[in-house]
């Protein structure tokens, strides 16, 4: 994921400790959805790729489709519960949507 760039031209960093992240990613073999936080978005994302979640274990490959920044945990903790509430996952669809 190296080579992102955030929109001033600044390079961008997936593993700045001062933000959080609320990220959704796809099962490449079974088109399923997983939707998590963490402080560091290129570390987790290898680590469902390596099989070390009980969860994503043995269903990807995972690609991250969709990732949302924010300044603290609590936070990204209230967004990534909201979106696994009836009217989050609504909003996750939608997301979704767009992304297709």
């Amino acid at each position: 994921m190296a080579g992102h760039w955030s929109s001033t031209g600044v390079p961008f960093s997936f593993s700045n400790p001062m933000l959080f992240y609320v990220y959704i990613l796809k099962s490449k073999s079974r088109g399923i959805f997983y939707t998590g936080h963490t402080s560091n978005l290129e570390k987790r994302i290898k680590g469902h790729n390596d099989s070390l979640n009980i969860y994503t274990k043995n269903r990807g490959p995972w690609e991250l489709i969709h990732y949302e920044v924010y300044a603290s945990r609590s936070e990204a903790m209230k967004r990534e519960k909201f979106l696994k509430t009836g009217k989050g996952r609504e909003e996750l669809k939608q997301i979704i949507q767009r992304i297709k």
